[in-house]
């Protein structure tokens, strides 16, 4: 039997792989406008939200609207219902519609904008273009009696605890012997109260990210045989996982620019795009980043790009870099709309793993400014 969503339950879904903490400083994002605490039904997703926006969650009954772009960009000073903004908010107000905004955590999420987009054009292990956020690591050794040690791996890795590349539940194990005398108030799994029990532990060693610390902990100490879990938490000196703006990997095979510029029209599906370069310069390692990515174009060139894929180039930043070599392909800053379905997807699929009974939608309104002729 499905069971009934709130709103914050959702979020806290989304955020399980778009967390704010990789927003950027300063970036606005997270609740814009309504409640989350109320039950929730049906899901939007979009990229902007604008008025037409708006008006399709009204039609098709939609409770809360996910976008990529925030609607308060910028504190507000006034609510004119008649103009600008007013009349968004009015009417998410009055038909009980809450706004939230992922902005560059989107961005620099696994699977967010930039992974979107690289998949869309094809391009084969993608790397971060642009640092922004590496996750701290701790370690942590639990001791575990040899028959409960299977089921304390499995529930640690299943709660975050090593993972290490594309690798899970990742430990390390030496065997040895535990002592202990229980109180006269203890409850012992094994052992008799106020006699020194020897058993046959094992050392298990794991990372574990510090942002994950918190739940493997209280998984820990829910799965672990003992009344008072033996563990030690140490710091280590590894990098972590990184996250970060843009990407950048290699195309199946090489093409002429003229024939990528073809090919980022059709796999974005837009109907122009800009181009700096010869159309017979060679391209084959490609960078790629939503957005404004003007002044990210010197990490694209530092790693080795044959071309620049973003949107908003400016006149000057064409030249900059059409001086250093850089070829570039400017698809618009709409081609981040790739979230929409993306997005979709995977938070329907969380939904559904969870048995809520919440429909997420991809909104069907374009929020492109720009027309083509």
């Amino acid at each position: 039997m499905s069971k009934v969503a709130q709103k914050d339950m959702i979020i806290s879904l989304f955020e399980q792989w778009s967390p704010r903490k990789l927003a950027l400083d300063k970036d606005p994002g997270g609740l814009m406008i309504g409640t989350l605490d109320q039950p929730v039904q049906k899901v939007l997703t979009t990229l902007d939200v604008t008025e037409a926006v708006v008006d399709e969650a009204i039609e098709k009954g939609v409770d809360l609207i996910i976008a990529h772009h925030p609607l308060i960009f910028k504190p507000l000073t006034e609510i004119d219902v008649k103009h600008g903004q007013g009349p968004i908010i009015e009417k998410c107000i009055k038909h009980d519609i809450t706004v939230y905004a992922a902005h560059t955590n989107l961005d620099a999420a696994r699977g967010g904008v930039n992974d979107m987009l690289a998949e869309a054009l094809g391009l084969q292990s993608p790397n971060v273009l642009v640092p922004t956020y590496e996750e701290k690591l701790k370690k942590l050794v639990v001791f575990v009696p040899q028959e409960n040690v299977e089921e304390v791996r499995q529930a640690l890795g299943d709660a975050g605890a090593g993972h290490i590349g594309d690798y899970s539940h990742c430990t390390y194990g030496v065997d040895g012997t535990g002592t202990f005398i229980p109180g006269d108030e203890t409850n012992p799994h094994i052992g008799t109260q106020g006699e020194l029990e020897f058993v046959d532990e094992k050392r298990m060693e794991t990372v574990v990210p510090v942002s994950k610390l918190p739940e493997v902990l209280q998984v820990l100490t829910g799965v672990h045989p003992y009344e008072e879990p033996a563990y030690d938490i140490y710091p280590v000196e590894l990098p972590g996982e990184v996250y970060g703006l843009g990407r950048i990997g290699q195309l199946a095979s090489s093409m002429t620019l003229e024939a990528f510029a073809e090919k980022v029209k059709e796999d974005l599906n837009v109907p122009a795009v800009r181009v700096v370069g010869p159309a017979h310069a060679t391209v084959e390692r490609v960078a790629v980043l939503g957005g404004d990515g003007n002044k990210f174009w010197p990490q694209a060139q530092k790693q080795g790009a044959d071309v620049y894929v973003t949107g908003d180039i400016y006149f000057h930043t064409a030249q900059d870099a059409q001086m250093e070599g850089l070829n570039m392909v400017d698809p618009g800053h709409h081609v981040e709309a790739v979230m929409k379905e993306g997005v979709q997807q995977r938070l329907q699929n969380q939904v559904n793993e969870m048995g809520f009974a919440v429909e997420v939608l991809a909104s069907q309104r374009s929020t492109e400014p720009f027309r083509f002729q």
